[in-house]
Order: C-alpha cells, then sequence, then structure tokens
C-alpha cells in the first residue's frame, strides 16, 4: 500500500440542521472553526441524510446501503402508530454487513469509533471493524444528561459537571497525539452527542447567547407557532410547534460548544502533523429539531426538520477538506448522500470500490476533486413510520431539480422544483402531471427493487383514537409489553426483527 494514504476524519453531528453553521446561513449561531474549515475545503449545499431519523442514516453511512435495504428505517427501537400500523425494522445491525471499518482496517488502518453508535445494544463498534470503541452503545442520547456522571459503561467518567462534548473531544484528541504514523493511517469515526437533546451547554456560553438575544430583540419574538395536531397516537393532544427563527440561547451555546471541540480536533491534526494528509468530512444524521420537543432550532428556509421527508428533515451540512484534492473554498450543489461515504472513504484510501457492498453509495472523491459527478437518476427516502416530532410515514425521491414526496396515509403526491423552490412553498403536482408520473413510477421501481415494507391499514385506529381500543406505545408494544406486530405483516417477523 502507498505510504501517503490519507487519515480519514469523520464528524457526524446528531440534529444539526442544514443552516445551524454560520458558513451555511446562521446569523445567531457562531462557528467560527467549522466556518474555517469550509474555507479549507468544499461545501455540499445539497447534502442529504439517507433519513430524517438517526438510526437509518448511520446504518447507511457504516454499510453504504440504504436504511430500507439494510433494514433498519426508524430510530432503535421507535415504532408509533397512527393510521397506520407500525413497520417492522431491524433493532439490530445485522451482523453478516461488511462496513467501511472492516473495509479500512484490512487495509492497515487503525479504526476508531468515539462518540454515539445507536445501531444496536448487542453488537457493538468493535464487532463491525472498528478497533476501538469510546462511549457507542445502544443509547439514542445521553440518558444522563450531557454532564458527568454519564453512566455510560463505554465511557470513563470524569468529575461531576464536565461536559460529554469536552471528553469525547478528549478521546479523540488522545488517539491523534499516541498515533505513530510509521503503524499506518488512522479513520476516525467522530460522532457527537451533541446537538440531540437534552440541550444543555455550559452556563457562561448559554449567557452569552441570553445577552445576544436580547441584544437582537430577539427575545421579544415568539418564535414558536403552534401547528396541527399530531397524528401519531402516542403524541395525541400535542400540536406540532414550529419554530420560525433561530433565537434560543441554550442551543446557540450547544452549537459553539461543538464547533470549539471540532477545533480542538482539528489543531491536534496540525500538532501531530498530520493536518494535510488527512481527509475530513463534518455532517449530520438528520435535519434540526424544529417541530417538536422543545424545537430548539429553526432550518429555515427549508421545510420542517427532524422526523419529516420535507427537506428541513433530510438536508443537512456537509463539508469536506482534504489539502492537495479538494480546492478551498470550493462548493457544489449536486445532490449527495449517506451511503456515498463508504465508497469515498475506498477510493481516497487508494483501494478498490465494492459495489457489491456499498451498492447504494458512489464516490465523491471525483466530486471533490474536480472530476466529475455521481451517475445515478435520483437519492431515495423510505421513511415508513409516524416520527415523535410530527411527520407522517413517506418516501420520496430526488433528482438534480425535483423533488417528488409521496404520503403512505392516502397516497397523495407533492411535486416540488428544488433548484428554484428550496423551501419547497409551490407543489407542482397539478402543473406537471407527466413528470409526476414518471417519478412516481421511479419511486416504485425502486422501493420493489429494496423490497421496503410499506405500511399497513390500522383497522382499529378510531377506537384506539377515542380511548375505546389500547394503543401501542412509541417502541410498538401493548401494555402488557408484547409486540403490537407479531404475525402483522405476512411473511415478516415482528417489531423485534
Amino acid at each position: 500500500m502507498p505510504s501517503d494514504r490519507p487519515n480519514i476524519v469523520f464528524i457526524l453531528i446528531d440534529d444539526m440542521g442544514w443552516t445551524d453553521l454560520g458558513c451555511f446561513g446562521s446569523s445567531f449561531y457562531e462557528t467560527p472553526r467549522i466556518d474555517a474549515l469550509r474555507e479549507r475545503g468544499m461545501a455540499f449545499t445539497d447534502g442529504y441524510a439517507a433519513c430524517p431519523v438517526c438510526s437509518p442514516t448511520r446504518a447507511s453511512v457504516l454499510t453504504g446501503q440504504y436504511p430500507a435495504r439494510v433494514g433498519i428505517t426508524n430510530f432503535i427501537a421507535g415504532n408509533a402508530w397512527g393510521r397506520l400500523m407500525g413497520v417492522p425494522y431491524f433493532k439490530q445491525l445485522p451482523a453478516h454487513h461488511t462496513t467501511f471499518a472492516s473495509m479500512l482496517k484490512d487495509a492497515g488502518y487503525a479504526t476508531w469509533h468515539v462518540g454515539k453508535w445507536h445501531v444496536g445494544e448487542k453488537l457493538r463498534p468493535t464487532d463491525f471493524g472498528f478497533d476501538v470503541n469510546v462511549a457507542g452503545n445502544g443509547w439514542g442520547m445521553p440518558m444522563n444528561g450531557f454532564f458527568s456522571p454519564w453512566g455510560n459503561s463505554e465511557l470513563d467518567e470524569e468529575p461531576d459537571g464536565y461536559h460529554l462534548t469536552d471528553k469525547l473531544t478528549d478521546e479523540s484528541v488522545k488517539l491523534i497525539e499516541q498515533h505513530d504514523p510509521a503503524d499506518g493511517p488512522f479513520c476516525l469515526h467522530l460522532c457527537h452527542y451533541a446537538v440531540h437533546t437534552p440541550i444543555e451547554a455550559p452556563e457562561p456560553l448559554v449567557e452569552k447567547y441570553r445577552r445576544k438575544a436580547a441584544d437582537l430583540g430577539l427575545d421579544k419574538v415568539d418564535a414558536i407557532e403552534q401547528g396541527e395536531p399530531i397524528e401519531a397516537l402516542h403524541k395525541k393532544g400535542l400540536h406540532v410547534q414550529r419554530r420560525r427563527i433561530q433565537s434560543d440561547p441554550a442551543y446557540a451555546a450547544m452549537v459553539e460548544h461543538l464547533d470549539t471541540n471540532v477545533g480542538r480536533v482539528l489543531d491536534a491534526l496540525e500538532a501531530a502533523g498530520q493536518a494535510d494528509n488527512t481527509l475530513v468530512i463534518f455532517t449530520s444524521d438528520n435535519g434540526g429539531l424544529s417541530t417538536q420537543e422543545g424545537s430548539p432550532t429553526c432550518n429555515a428556509p427549508l421545510k420542517e426538520g427532524k422526523g419529516w421527508v420535507e427537506e428541513g428533515g433530510n438536508r443537512v451540512p456537509l463539508i469536506a477538506a482534504w489539502p492537495g484534492h479538494i480546492a478551498p473554498g470550493s462548493s457544489t450543489a449536486e445532490p449527495v448522500t449517506s451511503t456515498d461515504f463508504f465508497p469515498t472513504f475506498l477510493e481516497a484510501a487508494g483501494l478498490p470500490l465494492r459495489p457489491d457492498l456499498h451498492c447504494d453509495g458512489q464516490s465523491l472523491v471525483p466530486l471533490m476533486e474536480g472530476r466529475g459527478e455521481p451517475d445515478r437518476p435520483a437519492i431515495f427516502w423510505h421513511y415508513p413510520h409516524y416520527s415523535n416530532q410530527g411527520g407522517t410515514p413517506a418516501c420520496a425521491l430526488r433528482t438534480r431539480t425535483h423533488k417528488l414526496i409521496r404520503w403512505f396515509e392516502d397516497d397523495r403526491l407533492a411535486l416540488y422544483d428544488l433548484q428554484n423552490d428550496p423551501g419547497e412553498l409551490h407543489d407542482l403536482i397539478d402543473d406537471a402531471p407527466v413528470l409526476a408520473g414518471e417519478l412516481n413510477q421511479m419511486l416504485n421501481d425502486w422501493m420493489r427493487s429494496i423490497e421496503a415494507v410499506i405500511p399497513l391499514p390500522n383497522p382499529d385506529f378510531d377506537a384506539m383514537w377515542d380511548g375505546d381500543t389500547e394503543a401501542p406505545n412509541e417502541i410498538g408494544r401493548w401494555p402488557d409489553g408484547s409486540d403490537a406486530l407479531a404475525g402483522v405483516y405476512p411473511g415478516i417477523p415482528g417489531g423485534d426483527h
């Protein structure tokens, strides 16, 4: 293998919205270190997560396959019901999958996972090709909060009050500092729990943004607008709460604190003499939380956020920097998605591509180097679930110019010209029926090809909504704890399959 193979640092943020960075349009949050990373590299203005919630996207990054093909289509272990029944999916990344970490490890890379895992409790990062696992378990969020003690069996404790984002960065920096380049390159899979709830940041930073909000008059603005009732049965009585502006001081503090820690990792690369030989990719697992659960951020001009198939749920910040390969300050509007990272890492490492493994991804190296663009008709989403944030079961596709959404409750379609209408304000379904039909057929063909599970009608919805019949809880269980999907989908095991 060539001695100049690059190190790879992949930084995956939890719930960061498309406009949560200064370099992606925020005028309230301050992110100087990530903004500087963008100036050193390329901004992907049309970068997407493979799902509007976390576990499916994380599985797609690891495998190079769409979540529906992997069989993980919702955050583990949510499975709410509404007018449609819940849909069975794997609660653990199946052991047979070969991940990018396994491929890099076999090629001589040191492979490190630091932070959130959330693609299963029984099998951990070290079962999928990572030499090191720091903090990766089945948790989808810091169960005891961001300030220690964390109670995470995969993470050493610090004195009470130490912030988790600082700790994960400490561990990442330590790995970089202790690595001997003579032993070969490394791959750091750094998956921060921030900026997921609970929204917790050091108090001096929170106070800074309280003052900033007051100086800008944002504390006088009613930022939250109540919307329609949420249709998931476990959220009965609650309404969508849409944040219209970025003004939450605690969330802003959390973003800046994260930015500082990203800077610490970049500084460690510089101090180790590895900055010029490292591909750094920064992105998010889904869009910002903007419609429920405190609605701490706003994704405007994009519509909706986490838990929705609209742009605010899937479009995410994406930055790549690689000295000598990516032109500083460059950008691209080519649509790319989470499945593309696996083949990108292989090509960057000088390894043969493995389309038999990363069958839904395409290497971004030619795009980053200005040599070409991915050759595919569209990118796809299949999210057949009710989200905790108000989204309903849906699927979608995006071509370079247009996006088609289909909602499973009533098979309603919407068509948008994203080049001219990224906010999805103007539905063209009645103006372009031929195009809509073609894209709908493409979506049908894709779902059949990956054997996507389509949600079935809930025959007891009215009785459940009225309280005359018990309804399953958020994770698809009856009050006695039994699986509400057992035997429901012919030929498919129940909710724990």
